[in-house]
């Protein structure tokens, strides 16, 4: 298969100048360096694109149905209007990457790296996003039914509860009271609108201090025995860098958190 023959020929049918439009049906695609290719409307239905670097290519309209894209690099990638239908997203890395009004229904993006992505009326029905990384995506609109399986909630729903953050290098155990908003997020991180902190030890379980400043306010300082608030939590799931005393259920979880 002379793929920059198929991909020239393409080109030349994008701008009216005769060519043909890239039918790889099926087509061993793995490992391809694809980076920047235009497939806008291409048929790429099956293919095998498995740990292809399709990274900033145009992929708008384009037949991926049933396409095998496991590990494939689609940072900034365009995928509008894309048919994804079916496809095996599995660890792909989907950074930046546009897949508005995309079909992704029964697509398998589980351990996909979404950070960033645009979702805005993307159709995820059906989908797999278990330990997805949606972080920072923007989901305003996007399609989604009980069968859409995100990565599961860690919040409890009610009641007090023990959490623990990471801030200046410290372990910052908290008391999530009965009365505190939470959401968990979209990846294994809570919010809570307000928490009473309980101790501050290093990595190793040592004490640590009395107080310490988060990461992101030097004004918002964690005390020993202090409850903190954030007065404007949101509550938005899907809002994952947004408001709120960002927190594990498990110290492991925060220890190992950069």
């Amino acid at each position: 298969m002379d793929l920059k023959k198929i991909l020239d020929e393409h080109l030349l049918w994008l701008n009216g100048e005769g060519g043909s439009r890239a039918n790889l049906f099926g087509a061993n695609l793995r490992g391809a360096n694809l980076f920047g290719a235009n497939l806008r409307g291409a048929n790429l239905f099956g293919a095998d694109l498995c740990d292809a670097d399709l990274r900033c290519a145009d992929l708008r309209n384009a037949d991926l149905c049933d396409a095998n894209l496991c590990d494939a690099d689609l940072r900034c990638a365009d995928l509008r209007n894309a048919d994804l239908c079916d496809a095996n997203l599995c660890d792909a890395d989907l950074r930046c990457a546009d897949l508005r009004n995309a079909d992704l229904c029964d697509a398998n993006l589980c351990d996909a790296d979404l950070r960033c992505a645009d979702l805005r009326n993307a159709d995820l029905c059906d989908a797999n996003l278990c330990d997805a990384d949606l972080r920072c995506a923007s989901m305003d609109q996007m399609i989604w039914n009980i069968h859409t399986a995100f990565y599961p909630l860690q919040c409890p729903d009610s009641g007090s509860y023990i959490g623990y953050k990471k801030a200046s290098g410290l372990v910052v155990e908290l008391e999530i009271p009965a009365d505190a908003r939470r959401s968990s997020a979209t990846s294994r991180k809570c919010r809570a609108s307000k928490a009473k902190v309980l101790s501050i030890t290093d990595i190793n379980g040592n004490p640590g201090g009395d107080q310490v400043r988060s990461n992101f306010d030097p004004n918002f300082v964690y005390a020993i025995g202090e409850t903190v608030e954030v007065t404007d939590f949101d509550d938005n799931r899907w809002n994952e860098c947004s408001t709120g005393i960002h927190h594990f259920i498990t110290r492991a979880e925060a220890v190992i958190y950069e």
